[in-house]
């Protein structure tokens, strides 16, 4: 589950690192929760959240369905929190 860990946050950094002018406040805490889901955390800088999210939230949107993509293979629920 650790590599599975791995491959959704190096996924999900992926996508995000182009999108942001502060690479240097970008954060990405991936966590497996207790019922084995995985929980990835996005902390970005408040003039990149803008980016982040969209218009009408498309990009964060793609974000998740990218996510979830990945773990599908193997049955695992993801989901993907930009915090403030």
């Amino acid at each position: 589950m650790a590599d599975q860990l791995e491959n959704i946050q190096g996924l999900v950094e992926s996508v995000v690192r182009p999108l942001v002018d502060f690479e240097d406040d970008l954060s990405i805490n991936a966590v497996e929760e207790a019922d084995g889901s995985i929980l990835v955390e996005l902390r970005v800088n408040e003039e990149d959240a803008g980016k982040v999210i969209g218009r009408q939230g498309r990009v964060i949107k793609s974000i998740r369905t990218l996510a979830r993509a990945a773990a599908s293979s193997t049955n695992t629920h993801v989901e993907v929190e930009l915090l403030d």
